[in-house]
């Protein structure tokens, strides 16, 4: 029960103060480059974004690479630590009997999941991601931070296709992986095309059928003549 006294005002840290003006600049970036790519943005845009003076960005980063490289690192661990974990799961449960539409459910589903509950902040980074992607500098993070649990995923439709040339689920990959960077681009073309009838930010959809399309890939790919 209050005392009837003026509430005292917390005063916060130098370290924390700079911690939330990393994270507005961090926000500001991932925003940015979600909607211009690395090449289409400057520091100068960032600063002005958060509302701070340019020369502030160089107490945080040496310069926009490694702006770029932050906003990639900070949620990458985030999305490539949550389909680790999923895959792994579903490894255990399914033993030697996996499935390549349950491997995709456990890869697939828990990257859209994140889009779905993470509001705005996430569907940036989803774009961001898809920009980034089909760059030099975005392609090296991309190995840094995704190789492993790709590399999961691939193990597990290994087991489930036995007799499929190795060359074969790789490719079915590199086809998964298309769809999905498209997916989190955003673009709006699917909106167009279909009259309005699908939306590409409706992720909820695209989640209800995206592993079973990219299974039925895989098993084409796996009784071609």
């Amino acid at each position: 029960m209050s005392d009837g006294s003026p509430a005292k005002r917390v005063r916060r840290t130098k370290a924390e103060q700079r911690a939330e003006t990393l994270e507005q600049i961090l926000d500001a970036a991932e925003y940015l480059f979600s909607k211009h790519g690395l090449h289409g943005v400057t520091l100068r845009d960032v600063a002005q974004r958060v509302g701070v003076h340019t020369t502030l960005m160089h107490y945080y980063f040496d310069d926009k690479k490694s702006l770029f490289e932050a906003v990639f690192a900070r949620r990458a661990g985030v999305t490539s630590g949550r389909r680790m974990e999923a895959l792994e799961r579903y490894a255990a449960e399914a033993g030697d009997h996996p499935t390549v539409e349950g491997a995709l459910h456990a890869f697939l589903d828990t990257d859209l999941d994140l889009y779905i509950q993470g509001g705005a902040p996430w569907m940036n980074y989803a774009a961001f991601g898809a920009l980034a992607s089909i760059t030099a500098e975005g392609a090296v993070l991309m190995d840094r931070y995704f190789d492993p649990v790709v590399l999961k995923l691939v193990s597990i439709l290994k087991l489930a296709l036995p007799d499929t040339p190795e060359e074969d689920i790789f490719w079915g990959y590199h086809f998964v992986t298309g769809s999905l960077m498209n997916t989190l681009a955003r673009t709006g073309r699917i909106d167009r095309l279909s009259g309005g009838l699908c939306h590409a930010d409706d992720f909820a959809a695209i989640k209800q059928r995206m592993a079973r399309f990219m299974a039925a890939g895989f098993m084409a790919l796996a009784h071609k003549t």
